[in-house]
């Protein structure tokens, strides 16, 4: 009987191991808000990672995170580097473009706590009720990614993180 129970544990294993290389080779994640605010304060904000941290949804899950800001101030070349625990781990980022006042394109890259690198691009829209602020994450799914995601998509990991993110940038650009 222990045999058979454990020939069926190792069989589906194999079988979750095996189903997770059909997963998708990439991914996506997007949110959007429409913010009361100008385009060119939206941009000020996503531009400069020295105001990230009055609206990033991850800037306050480690009071004890180290950050460290390198190259330009700010727009293409600046940095962000942060370490911290296991709610944030560590990675850096960098601006790679940035078209005033409506995208700014930054390599995101994840050392831990599972190493990735992604693209994350904000694009920043005048509507007839304000600006419109899209949030997007791209990148290629790798083998851990791809059995990760048979269990929760990236989506609903990250998407609820980038709807914080949004929500409290909506507050920092319609202050009075």
């Amino acid at each position: 009987m222990i045999r058979k129970l454990l020939l069926g544990v190792v069989v589906l294993l194999v079988a979750v191991l095996a189903f997770a290389t059909r997963q998708p080779d990439t991914f996506s994640v997007e949110r959007r808000m429409v913010m009361n605010a100008p385009p060119e304060g939206i941009f000020a904000q996503i531009n400069d990672f020295h105001a990230w941290e009055a609206w990033s949804p991850w800037a306050k899950l480690d009071p004890a995170m180290t950050v460290t800001y390198g190259g330009a101030a700010q727009g293409v070349g600046a940095t962000y580097e942060w370490s911290g625990n296991s709610d944030v781990g560590s990675g850096r980022m960098a601006i790679k473009s940035a078209t005033p006042p409506s995208e700014v394109v930054i390599a995101l890259d994840f050392m831990t706590p599972i190493e990735s690198h992604n693209v994350t691009t904000f694009m920043i829209t005048p509507v007839a009720s304000g600006t419109e602020v899209l949030w997007t994450m791209k990148g290629d799914a790798g083998y851990m990614t791809k059995l990760m995601t048979m269990f929760m998509s990236m989506d609903k990991m990250v998407g609820p993180d980038f709807t914080r993110g949004l929500e409290q940038l909506k507050v920092v650009v319609e202050k009075p």
